[in-house]
């Protein structure tokens, strides 16, 4: 009889133990993995899905055929801002301190992800902590390391010590150790280690972000290219750009060769984006038109970047999104999407999520908003509200995006056709209120 007894208490835990496992498989479902690709001064211009006849990236042109790739997504011009911006979803005005700083009293998507259970990690470019020059800058203030941002694991490129990016890398990972790589490639030692964590955290949620070093200057020869001579010799000549830019593609290949022999792909959310317009040295061909690149400055070709977003079974394959995104839009997408109890009522942004799996749904935003004072170099401040067609500065320059996408002609109000003149009315009056 205690036997028989025995066996059906065993059974029981069993039965228990198989029924957890199956809750939290199912719960782990409900909360997709998340892993946000961003390119290191990459205007969409430069990129063969958005129309560039000279860049190959198959790899990047299959999340394009295979997910959803967006038509209207603005980052701010340059890339302290627009990292600020997107990791907190708030605007500049609200919590920028300071060129390559970081507010240490800001929540970051990272403090979120961890928040809800995720395993989150971060590779590439880090700078956000300050050199002695921009703590300098901003007054003594130092910005935050990557853990106090939430991030588990990491392997970064100047937190505290700047070294080399690309060819023998000086790099610091999680464990606190600072360490030059000899004959080793920057952008391989991150994927590799994006690869591992994926492999690592296949059965539970995780966040991997990747703030790309490629394809910033110096422009220099990859692993790809005849001439790499393992970094030893530095070079910094455009005629490498269009191969940076092939290896950042490969690099997008291999993080969803990952996801995909794992078998995430369908509870796997890949996002991919630029974090600012193209460097100004470089000429893209698009559609047959030479466009110069504009990083730091604010017109179209200085803050208009790429975003592509992946999901198979979620999106349906080949879509085209016209909506206006906002990289503070970012932010609570996320919260939606991992069903975060955090109210987000501090944030300026507008989820997109609904928009990934229905491209007509309502939650689209009508402008973009841009408080831009870098605190650095010869920037100028500058304020500026735009939709697909007006845009409005803060001096009271008007342009017709329509007709004069790259801003060479101001209008004056008295310019406006009267049937515009209520658009730009609501514009200014949203320009004003954002101070």
């Amino acid at each position: 009889m205690r036997k028989l007894e025995k066996c059906i208490f065993c059974s029981k835990v069993k039965m228990i133990i198989l029924l957890l496992c199956w809750a939290l498989n199912l719960y782990s479902q409900d909360r997709p993995n998340v892993i946000l690709i961003m390119a290191d001064d990459l205007g969409r211009e430069v990129l063969e899905c958005y129309g560039n006849n000279s860049n190959f990236t198959p790899h990047i042109n299959r999340l394009a055929r295979e997910g959803m790739i967006f038509e209207n997504c603005h980052s701010t011009p340059l890339c302290t801002p627009s990292r600020v911006q997107i990791m907190t979803g708030k605007y500049n005005f609200r919590n920028y301190i300071g060129f390559g700083l970081l507010d240490p009293n800001e929540k970051t998507f990272g403090h979120y992800f961890k928040e809800a259970g995720y395993s989150t990690c971060i590779v590439g470019k880090w700078q956000l902590y300050g050199n002695q020059k921009q703590q300098e800058l901003a007054g003594g203030r130092t910005g935050s390391l990557p853990k106090e941002a939430g991030f588990d694991k990491y392997l970064l490129w100047q937190v505290k010590d700047r070294g080399y990016r690309y060819g023998n890398p000086t790099l610091e990972n999680s464990e606190g150790e600072i360490k030059l790589y000899p004959k080793s490639y920057g952008p391989d030692l991150f994927t590799e280690y994006i690869e591992d964590f994926i492999t690592d955290h296949q059965e539970e949620p995780f966040f991997v972000y990747y703030p790309m070093t490629l394809v910033h200057d110096p422009f220099e020869p990859t692993p790809f290219s005849k001439n790499y001579n393992n970094g030893d010799e530095k070079v910094n000549d455009t005629t490498h750009f269009s191969a940076m830019v092939r290896y950042m593609d490969d690099i997008v290949g291999r993080i969803v060769d990952r996801v995909e022999t794992l078998n995430l792909s369908s509870n796997t959310l890949i996002l991919f984006i630029g974090d600012n317009g193209t460097d100004r040295d470089v000429i893209s061909i698009n559609r047959g038109q030479k466009l110069r690149g504009n990083k730091g400055y604010t017109n179209d070709l200085g803050t208009h970047v790429p975003m592509i977003a992946h999901w198979p079974g979620s999106i349906d394959p080949g879509q085209v999104n016209e909506r206006l995104v906002d990289f503070t839009d970012f932010l609570p997408s996320f919260l939606d999407l991992i069903q975060s109890s955090a109210s987000g009522d501090d944030l300026d942004g507008i989820s997109f999520i609904d928009n990934l799996k229905d491209p007509d749904s309502p939650h689209n935003r009508e402008w973009i908003f841009c408080s831009y004072d870098p605190h650095w170099g010869k920037f100028k401040p500058s304020r500026f509200i735009y939709n697909t067609h007006w845009k409005i500065y803060g001096d009271g320059s008007i342009y017709d995006l329509e007709n004069d996408l790259y801003e060479k002609y101001p209008l004056k109000i008295t310019d406006i056709p009267p049937s515009e003149k209520s658009v730009i009315d609501n514009l200014k009056l949203k320009l004003d209120s954002l101070k």
